[in-house]
C-alpha cells in the first residue's frame, strides 16, 4: 500500500512537469508563430495528448485495480531508467530553447539544430518517450500499461516522425530557393 501510494506520488509530478511542459510549449509556440512559424500535421496532434494523458492514468489505475506489487530488482533500476528520460528531455527542451513545443512548427530562416543530443540521435525526445514508457509504469510492474502504451506510441510516432521528415525537407527546401 505504502509503495502504491509513492508510485502515485510520482505519478502526480509527472502530471506537474507535463504541466510544466505544455507551458513552455505555449509559450514557445507563441514565439515561433511571431515569426512567421508554419504548423505540420496537426491532425495527429490530439490523439497524442490524449494517449500520453491516459497513459498516466492507466500505469496508476493498473497499479490500484490490479494490486500490481513493487520488485525492488525491477522497480528501481526503472525509475533510475525514467529518471534518465526526463533528464534527455530537458536537455532537448534547453537545445531547442524558444524552438521546442509539442507540436511541429518551422520557423522559416532558422537553420536546422545539430547541438546536444541531436549529435547523436535525430529524435532524442522520442527516444525518451519511447524509453520511459516502458520504464515508468514497470517502476510498479504495471506491464499491461508499458505494453499497451508502447504499442499505440509506436503507431503515433510512426505518423509524427513522418509529419516532422517532412516539416524537415521543407525547410531544406526553403533554404535552397532561398
Amino acid at each position: 500500500m505504502v509503495s502504491q501510494g509513492l508510485f502515485t506520488a510520482l505519478l502526480a509530478l509527472t502530471v506537474v512537469e507535463r504541466l510544466v511542459e505544455m507551458g513552455v510549449s505555449r509559450r514557445n509556440v507563441a514565439w515561433s508563430l511571431e515569426r512567421g512559424g508554419r504548423e505540420f500535421g496537426f491532425g495527429h496532434f490530439p490523439a497524442m495528448v490524449a494517449l500520453h494523458a491516459a497513459f498516466l492514468v492507466a500505469c496508476g489505475a493498473e497499479v490500484w485495480l490490479l494490486d500490481r506489487v513493487f520488485v525492488p530488482w525491477l522497480g528501481v533500476p526503472m525509475l533510475v531508467i525514467a529518471l534518465g528520460c526526463q533528464g534527455l528531455r530537458w536537455w532537448v527542451i534547453r537545445t531547442l530553447g524558444p524552438r521546442w513545443n509539442t507540436r511541429v512548427l518551422v520557423v522559416p530562416g532558422l537553420p536546422r539544430i545539430t547541438a546536444g543530443p541531436f549529435r547523436w540521435l535525430r529524435h532524442p525526445n522520442y527516444a525518451a518517450v519511447v524509453v520511459e514508457g516502458v520504464a515508468l509504469p514497470l517502476i510498479h510492474g504495471a506491464w499491461i500499461s508499458a505494453l499497451g502504451f508502447s504499442v499505440l506510441n509506436a503507431a503515433l510516432l510512426r505518423v509524427r516522425i513522418r509529419v516532422e521528415e517532412d516539416a524537415l525537407a521543407w525547410m531544406v527546401q526553403q533554404e535552397a530557393a532561398s
